[in-house]
């Protein structure tokens, strides 16, 4: 199994874009900004988007991808795999002929070239030998985190998330975790707005990070663009026992 960081960040700026994670060739993680930085082959061989939350970092190129692969994708719809209600929000606020073509119901409802299918926390989905379990976070919409696993091999990914108990829980159940991806939005001086908005800093993800049970190689995602090294200087300072790296695009992993 080959991750490729697509973009990473909690904002956008050069050289840095938001969510998306290539798993192999074929499935997303996120759909944000990061996704431009595909060829239009590589983006032909994506079939499944697995999706956090309906936040637009996390969403920003579904709608455009769907366009601009609108031909290719007629009998070999893409399928995106979330929450319900992050559907809801989907279909309300996006695909709603007003902010963009509603394409689950293009060319024809019957033959659409985009389709939404929900999924539940808990809920483990098969593509290929890849398994992939979306677990519960606490963020300021309904939000989750996903574990992927393939031949004995597994990342986790924690979606946005403040401090929170299940993502541990789920992660614990399993024997073993190669890769964990988790997030750190804001620095330590900025602790009241991170709490706020639902999003880990370093002290408060240094308190639940012992948690977990196993002992990954960590990277830190999510990083305000500027606040980068300023981030990964407290996490490292608040997380010394750790192996931490701070999460780049054009990562590539392999496992």
């Amino acid at each position: 199994m080959q991750i490729r960081v697509l973009g990473c960040s909690g904002g956008i700026a050069k050289g840095v874009a938001t969510t998306s994670f290539l798993i192999d060739d074929d499935i997303l993680i996120d759909a944000g900004t990061g996704v431009c930085d595909l060829t239009l082959k590589e983006m032909q061989s994506i079939r499944h988007i697995f999706i956090t939350h309906s936040h637009l970092d996390h969403i920003a190129s579904i709608p455009l991808l769907t366009d601009t692969l609108f031909d290719r994708l007629i009998g070999n719809p893409l399928t995106v795999h979330t929450q319900r209600s992050t559907i809801k929000v989907m279909r309300e606020h996006v695909f709603n002929w007003a902010i963009w073509p509603d394409f689950t119901v293009l060319p024809h409802k019957t033959n659409a070239v985009l389709k939404l299918k929900g999924m539940k926390a808990g809920e483990t989905i098969d593509i290929d030998g890849r398994s992939i379990e979306m677990i519960m976070v606490n963020h300021s919409v309904p939000g989750v985190g996903y574990r992927v696993e393939s031949k004995g091999k597994s990342f986790a990914f924690s979606g946005d998330t403040a401090s929170n108990e299940n993502l541990w829980v789920c992660l614990n159940k399993h024997d073993h975790l190669d890769l964990l991806f988790v997030e750190s939005a804001f620095a330590n001086k900025d602790e009241e707005l991170a709490r706020v908005a639902f999003h880990y800093c370093p002290e408060s993800l240094a308190r639940d990070l012992p948690k977990l049970k196993h002992r990954p190689e960590v990277f830190i995602s999510h990083l305000k663009p500027g606040e980068e090294k300023a981030i990964m200087k407290e996490c490292k300072k608040a997380m010394p026992d750790w192996n931490l790296h701070r999460l780049k695009s054009g990562d590539v992993f392999k496992l």
